[in-house]
């Protein structure tokens, strides 16, 4: 007998919820199938099996909390077809995830069963897993209650699984249908970790505009030519990321965090670069990006964006990033504030780019690609007049890109 143990699953990560079972009790495994998923404050982990056999044990089920180190099952071993019976009260208890409707009658099910087993089952009852008492208890069963003897069953309360909305509320404020919904777990940690980014951070945004003009013409020029070389798209996040490694080398304590009373400057360029994804927003991060070419770069990120989009992305993925580029443009925005990526010091935001007319000089005007670009910074080690220049030092860069290229 082997048990089904929650393995170390990244740093300061102590826990995780069980998104769901692949297998189900009597089900035969192979050593390195996949037993079920974790999902964590940051991403979703496979944990697979150590050991062939068969599942005999499930003892934790969608939508629980897990500890690293807990015992969730075990595998025994044999075949499925061998596979011991569970009691008749544990089938019904710890059966596979049901949907809502079929949960809403487990209460009735469950008493039914325990009624219709022979009385020499009693013993087996009381000593079902730990999984199928919590299940007994939620829906007032008792265990050591003789057979025949009808238990007294209070009425369930309904209590969604992590990922399940609860049915539409009929008494909400002024009789109103209302839904609730139970927060995932990493949208519950992406929002403590907003707050207190903004509690623990004197944060301040500066903003400035670029003019895309020559970006956009370098791109009309050499896209083809990029794509043939390299398999891959030349799109901004390479020229915006070059551009903020040339500002942090110029403006070090950008590229710092606080650590107690003092200020740790880190000598890397760790771009983390935010992406939207089904659970919400994560950042993996480009690791050197100082040492990559414009292509490697690219590379980088549709790689990682496509790791998050098909949330297969490793904690390696998210750990250590020294500075973080959003891009709100992709969406419509026009301007915004972004929030720090604790426990670093300053973010970028881009935007959509708008044809605005722009003064040329004290006669002429045109109508030029803008886009506004926003900084925020913690106050605290970055005073005002460093980050301005920081940023203007990120519009130079992007207004001039074949020295961007050249010097890149």
């Amino acid at each position: 007998m082997a048990e089904i143990i929650v393995p170390e699953l990244g740093e300061s990560i102590s826990e995780g919820t069980i998104t769901k079972w692949f297998v189900k009790e009597g089900d035969s495994v192979n050593q390195g199938d996949v037993l079920l998923e974790l999902e964590t404050d940051k991403v979703n982990i496979e944990i697979s099996a150590d050991n062939s056999g068969v599942v005999s044990r499930i003892a934790k089920q969608d939508g629980d909390v897990v500890l690293v180190g807990e015992a969730i099952g075990s595998i025994g071993e044999g075949a499925g077809a061998s596979a011991p019976a569970a009691p008749a009260v544990e089938k019904a208890a710890v059966a596979a995830p049901t949907p809502p409707a079929a949960q809403a009658a487990a209460p009735v099910a469950a008493p039914a069963a325990q009624a219709a087993a022979p009385a020499s089952d009693s013993a087996a009852a009381i000593n079902a897993s730990p999984a199928a008492r919590k299940r007994a208890r939620e829906q007032g069963i008792d265990l050591s209650q003789p057979q025949g003897q009808a238990p007294a069953v209070a009425t369930p309360v309904k209590s969604a699984p992590l990922t399940q909305a609860a049915e539409p509320a009929s008494a909400g404020k002024e009789g109103k249908p209302t839904e609730r919904k139970r927060m995932s777990r990493r949208r519950v940690t992406i929002a403590n970790r907003l707050v207190e980014a903004q509690r623990t951070a004197a944060m301040l945004t500066t903003f400035n505009e670029v003019d895309m003009t020559a970006i956009l013409d370098l791109r009309k020029r050499r896209k083809q030519a990029f794509f043939e070389r390299n398999d891959v798209n030349l799109g901004f996040m390479s020229f915006f990321t070059k551009a903020v490694v040339g500002a942090l080398k110029a403006f070090p304590l950008l590229n710092a965090e606080i650590d107690g009373e003092e200020i740790v400057t880190k000598k890397f360029y760790d771009i983390g670069i935010a992406v939207s994804a089904k659970e919400g927003l994560v950042v993996p991060v480009v690791r050197d990006a100082d040492r990559l070419s414009f292509a490697e770069i690219e590379k980088n990120i549709v790689e990682l964006a496509g790791k998050a989009r098909s949330n297969t992305l490793a904690i390696s993925d998210l750990q250590g990033g020294s500075f973080t580029i959003t891009n709100g443009g992709v969406f419509g925005s026009l301007l915004s504030t972004p929030i720090l990526n604790a426990p670093q010091v300053g973010i970028l935001g881009m935007h959509k780019i708008q044809i605005r007319p722009v003064a040329i000089d004290d006669v002429r005007m045109e109508n030029r690609p803008m886009m506004y670009i926003a900084l925020s910074y913690d106050h605290r080690i970055v005073d005002g007049s460093e980050a301005v220049r920081f940023l203007v030092t990120v519009k130079a860069l992007l207004e001039d890109p074949e020295a961007l290229l050249l010097e890149g």
